[in-house]
């Protein structure tokens, strides 16, 4: 029987976290699409549904929160994206500097 609610309780957690995701997807579609929504607005509603984007891909689907016992994949993915900063960082910054030293 515990199999079954923890099931149940898993399947709630993926719908709960789908229909989250949709919802973000949507709003920025929709702030795009309708002309009345002015440009900054609809900016700041991408960026922010962005950042809630990747809040529930990583709590809903990775699994990923602030439990003690997934801190160390919390670490790993927060590495990893530091990581990759810097590299796409260092790859625009000497790109830039060729391209003025180019002119």
């Amino acid at each position: 029987m515990d199999h079954k609610a923890d099931y149940i309780a898993e399947r709630r957690d993926y719908l709960m976290g789908f229909a989250w995701a949709l919802m973000l997807t949507i709003v920025p579609f929709a702030a795009v699409a309708l002309p009345s929504v002015p440009r900054g607005i609809a900016v700041y509603a991408i960026s922010i549904c962005a950042i809630a984007q990747i809040v529930v891909q990583f709590r809903y689907f990775l699994h990923i929160d602030l439990s003690r016992q997934k801190r160390e994949d919390l670490h790993l993915i927060l590495f990893a994206t530091l990581l990759v900063l810097i590299m796409v960082g260092g790859t625009i910054w000497i790109m830039a500097n060729l391209a003025v030293r180019m002119m």
